[in-house]
């Protein structure tokens, strides 16, 4: 069977996405075969195509989607054909109408959330989850910092931020994205393109500084998500939307009040079924409670994934994004 998918045979731009008609196999024992109805569109997804995070070319690209299990292969006992799923990791290759997927690492969808929902939840949403509850578990009444609050991954976590009872300052570009933050969480909004970020932080908290900071941005975030920590406070570095951070001495981490400093990994926090399974669990939970709304902000059509990916990488998107096949 032959369908069409978006495949890179070099690094570069958004230029060197490909769309092109692939063969798709049978699935292998522990497998299945996956007709994609949705696939999420990630900031992880740009550095693959960059190059930033290598991949072996060519080759395809995405670590998202939900999809429709169509067949089954050997030794696969808990998914049949019809069953709703999504998923979240690798391996690459999401961005297609069909694949043929590994079943230990689908989750099944639950019937209240759409299949544009599911693929706009998972990665963000499980990034989300280990970040508050595992990384840097979050307790109520805790003042914490979030950059990019308006982006995918900002707009679930202020929201169940709020919802364990934290105080969030979030940053974000722009009146309309700043207003977008306040409306999912964030009890104050700082533009991110204010040089004085950590004053404000200051300001904000009487002088004590945050907890924890989530920065996503990198580089151009990195020295006011230092300054804006309380003393012992952790700085949770998750993405690089503006670049990698600079390399730095460990001795500023003391000179700042004996910081903390991580780069922690979705795939690292789910590495074990047992992991995916409970953290996907925690998401839909929270989802099904409505606590924490997932809503889809831009639609393209997978195969103008060169376009999502500009928007993407121009600051031109908010919230979730997804490519439909």
């Amino acid at each position: 069977m032959r369908c069409h998918a978006m495949r890179i045979h070099e690094t570069g731009g958004p230029e060197v996405l490909r769309w092109e008609e692939v063969e798709v196999g049978e699935p292998a024992a522990g497998e299945v075969l996956l007709r994609q109805t949705a696939v999420g569109l990630n900031y992880i997804d740009t550095y693959h195509r960059s190059g930033l995070y290598p991949l072996p070319l060519p080759g395809g690209i995405g670590l998202e989607a939900a999809a429709v299990v169509e067949r089954v292969g050997p030794a696969v006992a808990d998914l049949r054909p019809g069953d709703r799923v999504a998923y979240a990791s690798a391996p690459i290759g999401a961005y297609a109408e069909w694949r043929v997927y590994p079943a230990d690492r689908l989750v099944k969808v639950p019937a209240g959330v759409t299949d544009q929902q599911a693929a706009a939840m998972m990665l963000q949403g499980m990034t989300a989850e280990y970040l508050i509850r595992r990384t840097f578990p979050v307790r109520a009444g805790q003042w914490v910092l979030f950059h990019a609050a308006a982006g995918g991954v900002g707009l679930i976590a202020c929201q169940w931020l709020r919802h364990l009872g934290a105080r969030v300052i979030g940053t974000a570009g722009g009146p309309a994205k700043m207003t977008l933050a306040r409306q999912h969480g964030c009890e104050h909004v700082i533009d991110s393109h204010d040089p004085a970020i950590a004053t404000r932080v200051r300001e904000l908290t009487g002088g004590a500084g945050v907890a924890v900071v989530y920065d996503g941005v990198g580089r151009d975030t990195f020295t006011a998500s230092l300054d804006s920590l309380a003393r012992r406070g952790m700085l949770v570095s998750f993405g690089n939307a503006s670049g990698p951070v600079p390399a730095f001495e460990p001795a500023e981490l003391s000179l700042r009040g004996s910081l903390y400093f991580t780069r922690p990994s979705l795939m690292d926090y789910t590495a074990t079924r047992e992991e995916l399974a409970a953290s996907a669990a925690a998401l839909f939970a929270v989802v099904a409670s409505g606590a924490v709304a997932i809503e889809v902000h831009q639609t393209y059509a997978l195969r103008d994934a060169a376009q999502a990916h500009r928007d993407l990488e121009g600051r031109r998107t908010s919230g979730s994004t997804v490519l439909l096949p």
